[in-house]
């Protein structure tokens, strides 16, 4: 019975973490900020909508393909374990900062 209580507040646990980081600013803040903040390696600075116009104008899908390929400097998956789903949502959240 202990083990199955355990067992159960670990499940509960990890889908609080997941849910806590289910925004694209939360998730943005975990990884993509240290290059999008500074423009590391021609990474479109944050919020820079001269920049950013070009992307947005390919469509939220072209851009998710992007990241989840890679593009110069930036590895596959931006270099982080996020699903597409929430590569997705920081996408959206990071474009949404630059309208």
């Amino acid at each position: 019975m202990k083990n199955a209580i355990k067992l159960l507040v670990a499940a509960a646990f990890v889908a609080g973490s997941a849910a806590a980081f289910a925004d694209g600013a939360a998730l943005y803040k975990t990884a993509c900020f240290a290059c999008h903040d500074a423009g590391v390696a021609g990474a479109p600075k944050f919020a820079d909508k001269a920049l950013w116009a070009p992307r947005i104008a390919t469509g939220t899908d072209a851009m998710v393909k992007v990241v989840l390929t890679g593009k110069g400097a930036m590895p596959p998956n931006g270099g982080t374990q996020m699903t597409e789903a929430q590569l997705r949502e920081v996408v959206e959240y990071m474009a949404n900062a630059a309208k």
